[in-house]
């Protein structure tokens, strides 16, 4: 069951402006990579749903996220079925992410009052989802939909939607000023944050600094 209601996570994702995503199989890689962002200030964390027994790394990180790291929102993402959102709801997910838009994920999510971000890829699609009851609408893939230029032309005749690409965002201030410019909810951000350089070297300390230093941009930009 969900620690927190799908508002507390709306507002999170509004207050920290990145969602960090990411995926590995061991348990305990993940349980650093998060405790070093929970560090770094950014208390919400998407796991990505990749690989065989992965719910069952996301219930094992969950479980730590909830005794050793308090407050922090811990979610899924890349989930395509109403099937494995109820999985992971039923593991504690606060949250589910989506890469496209499904009529069963919304019904599962909002019988439980769960978040639900479903992935949209155009203006036709977003509205569908807001019918559905999302809150909060991810565009995917971000770049290739035509990036902060496609958020603008949403937001023209739609200023109601709450938009979060995923794919494309990079933790620099120009990049991210783009975005936010253009009027987007939150970003979510995966590799270009969580490098593979990061993982193989175990540099977890690197990895809290990153996030602080995407703390002080979010903060610059919102001034």
């Amino acid at each position: 069951m969900a620690t927190f209601n799908r508002l507390e996570v709306a507002l999170r994702m509004k207050e920290t402006g990145v969602v960090p995503l990411f995926f590995h199989a061991d348990p305990e890689i993940c349980k650093s990579v998060v405790k070093a962002i929970y560090n770094g200030g950014i208390h919400i964390f998407e796991f990505t749903n990749r690989g065989d027994f992965a719910h069952e790394v996301f219930s094992e990180l969950n479980k730590y996220a909830q005794k050793e790291l308090p407050g922090m929102m811990l979610g899924v993402g890349s989930v395509i079925d109403g099937a494995t959102a109820s999985l992971y709801i039923q593991l504690g997910a606060n949250f589910v992410v989506s890469p496209v838009l499904k009529d069963d994920i919304a019904i599962v999510c909002n019988r439980r009052k769960v978040l639900w971000s479903p992935g949209c890829g155009s203006v036709t699609e977003i509205s569908r989802a807001e019918e559905l009851g999302a809150e909060i609408i991810k565009i995917y893939p971000a770049p290739a939909v035509g990036g902060p230029d496609f958020v603008k032309a949403v937001k023209a005749p739609m200023p109601w939607s709450n938009i979060m690409p995923s794919g494309g965002v990079e933790p620099t201030e120009e990049s991210l000023k783009k975005w936010f410019d253009a009027g987007v909810y939150c970003v979510g951000m995966g590799s270009n944050l969580i490098t593979s350089d990061i993982i193989k070297g175990k540099k977890w300390d690197e990895l809290e600094q990153k996030v602080k230093y995407i703390i002080s941009i979010m903060e610059k930009i919102r001034k």
